[in-house]
C-alpha cells in the first residue's frame, strides 16, 4: 500500500507581475506541520522593460522564507532592512504582530535580461508567538549546512532534523530540506523525520510502490516514518514539514493567525495604513476582498 497521501499539482496564481504555482494551501490540506503557503516562482525570464515589482504589502503571524534558484530580489521591510537576495541565500522574515515589506528587481537589473526562479514560503508561528516583535534574519549560501550521504547531496535549508541544524531562527519544530541526486538512488530517512511531511520534486522524478512522481508535484505522506523512495537521476525534491500546531490556522490575503479577530485587527490595520511604513517606499498593496 503506497505512504502518499495527496498529489497535488500546481495550481497558478498571479503575484505581482508573474504567475506563480501555489502549493499550499490546497482544499484537501491547509498546511504541513507549521508550513501554511509555499509559492513555486517561475522559471521567468524578463525582458529588459519587464521587472518584479511587488509593492509594500503588511504580514502577521508568519514567517516568510525566500530561497533563489536563479535570478535576485530586493527585500525592504518596515524594520529598515534592505538586502539583496541571490541565489542559495536564505531570506526569513518574522511577521509576528506585523511588518511590511516590498520585493522588486534590483535597480542595477531592471534595465538588462535576467531571470527569475525561486521558492517562497510561509512558516506559521506559534499561538504564543504570534503577537511578538517582528525580525529579520539573512544568512548567505555558504552558512547553509550541506553534505553528501548515499550518492545524494543534502542540503538543510531551515530547522534541525538528520543530526544538523540549519542558522535560521526557527520558532517550531520542522525542517525544510534539499535533496539532489545525481543516480539512481533509494532515500530511506523517515525514521528520522518527525511530525508531517511533504516532499515538493522541483526537476527530475521519484518513484514509490511503482508510481512515478514528475516535477511540480506536491506529495504529503500518511506517516513520515514511512517516507521512503527512490530518486532518479538529476533528481532536486525538497522535504518540508514538522509538528502541527493543536489550533487551526486561519488565513487571509498575507495574513495568518490563530483567531479570526486577529485578522479582523490585521485587516483594519492596513485598510487605515496603520502599519509602519517600508522607507523610500509610496505605493502599497491595497486590501482584497476574497480569501485565499
Amino acid at each position: 500500500m503506497s505512504n502518499i497521501k495527496l498529489i497535488i499539482e500546481e495550481r497558478p496564481s498571479d503575484i505581482g507581475n508573474f504567475m506563480v504555482g501555489r502549493l499550499l494551501p490546497f482544499r484537501e490540506k491547509r498546511m504541513v506541520g507549521p508550513f501554511s503557503f509555499i509559492d513555486h516562482m517561475g522559471p521567468t525570464i524578463m525582458s529588459d522593460h519587464a521587472n518584479l515589482d511587488i509593492p509594500p504589502h503588511p504580514h502577521i503571524g508568519l514567517s516568510t522564507l525566500t530561497y533563489l534558484f536563479q535570478g535576485n530580489i530586493m527585500h525592504k521591510d518596515s524594520l529598515g532592512t534592505e538586502v539583496e537576495i541571490k541565489p542559495g541565500q536564505v531570506n526569513w522574515m518574522t511577521a509576528g504582530k506585523g511588518i511590511v515589506h516590498s520585493e522588486r528587481t534590483p535597480e542595477y537589473l531592471r534595465h538588462s535580461t535576467k531571470m527569475l526562479h525561486g521558492l517562497q514560503i510561509w512558516v506559521a508561528l506559534p499561538k504564543d508567538l504570534e503577537q511578538m516583535e517582528p525580525e529579520f534574519f539573512h544568512a548567505d549560501a555558504d552558512e547553509i549546512p550541506t553534505w553528501k550521504n548515499n550518492n545524494i547531496h543534502y542540503k538543510l535549508i531551515a530547522g534541525e532534523v538528520l543530526g544538523h541544524k540549519s542558522p535560521i531562527p526557527v520558532y517550531s519544530s520542522l525542517y525544510l530540506l534539499e535533496l539532489k541526486s545525481t543516480t539512481r538512488t533509494t532515500v530511506k530517512i523517515g525514521e528520522e523525520l518527525f511530525g508531517e511531511s511533504g516532499i515538493y520534486i522541483l526537476e527530475g522524478a521519484i518513484e514509490n510502490d511503482g508510481n512515478t512522481f514528475q516535477p511540480k508535484q506536491l506529495l504529503v505522506a500518511k506517516d513520515s516514518s514511512l517516507c521512503e523512495f527512490t530518486m532518479q537521476e538529476n533528481t532536486t525534491i525538497y522535504i518540508f514539514g514538522g509538528e502541527p500546531f493543536p489550533e487551526e490556522r486561519f488565513i487571509y490575503w498575507n495574513f495568518v493567525a490563530s483567531s479570526k479577530e486577529l485578522i479582523g485587527e490585521a485587516k483594519t490595520k492596513w485598510l487605515n495604513q496603520e502599519y509602519p511604513p517600508v522607507p523610500g517606499e509610496t505605493d502599497f498593496v491595497p486590501l482584497p476582498e476574497r480569501r485565499i
